[in-house]
């Protein structure tokens, strides 16, 4: 209840921000209504598409419990997401509606027109999870390496919001960065993605080709979360864990 409650509140300061930056006029791409539906809709989406959490993975490599994972049948990747699918599950039925349903009754939002845009947005979003929790293993990751990952944990903190569209939509950015940042990282996949394609900011083959950009990159940062696991077990096995 709290933190829904805290996202309800911040929402109401960004999109009241938001709305005078844009002056009743079209920014970066976006009505009032889709800027409004933006702001409320990435609140709802912050527990889900989790940026932040504790590194229970890294502290686990730390002081050496992670061994007792390893000992498991079962991939640790595969593992992590199945727990961090249902993790964003959860989050979804508690987390969610609550600021969403605040943005409804007191702003004039964007409702999707498109039949098809409520199922490519829900794609998006598990997508989105599926990249957030790849990135923040690979962060926590580091800890096979360094031990302590304060380092690493406050860098992906300081920037994952500034570059991920959760601060500001990524459109107010100039053209060249905002390329620049689709095409070479995942970080536009987390929430710039599905909020642009559920106010509907684009035509549909642009929709249909953001969710294909973003099942590419799950692909990709999957398969490398799987070679960073390899590595760090063979270095493991090396010291004699």
């Amino acid at each position: 209840m709290a933190g829904a409650f805290t996202n309800t509140v911040f929402g109401f300061l960004r999109c009241y921000l938001f709305l005078a930056v844009a002056g009743g006029a079209i920014a970066g791409g976006y009505t009032p209504q889709q800027l409004a539906s933006y702001v409320w809709a990435a609140q709802g989406l912050l527990a889900v598409v989790l940026l932040w959490s504790p590194p229970e993975l890294a502290d686990r490599i730390r002081t050496g419990e992670v061994v007792s994972d390893l000992l498991r049948p079962v991939d640790p990747v595969h593992s992590m997401l199945a727990a961090d699918l249902g993790r964003a599950w959860h989050a979804l039925l508690t987390r969610c509606f609550p600021p969403v349903l605040a943005g409804l009754l007191f702003f004039d939002l964007y409702i999707p027109v498109r039949w098809h845009t409520p199922p490519l947005f829900a794609i998006s979003v598990v997508l989105a999870v599926v990249i957030t929790f790849c990135c923040r293993f690979l962060v926590n990751s580091t800890a096979y390496w360094l031990l302590d990952v304060r380092g690493p944990v406050s860098l992906w903190a300081l920037g994952s919001g500034v570059v991920a569209g959760l601060y500001f939509p990524l459109r107010f950015l100039p053209e060249p960065a905002l390329v620049t940042l689709w095409l070479l990282t995942p970080l536009p996949s987390l929430f710039q993605a599905p909020l642009d394609v559920l106010v509907e900011v684009d035509s549909t083959p642009v929709q249909l080709g953001i969710v294909a950009l973003q099942a590419v990159w799950a692909v990709i940062m999957l398969l490398l979360c799987h070679a960073v696991q390899r590595r760090a077990e063979r270095r493991l096995v090396i010291q004699g864990g």
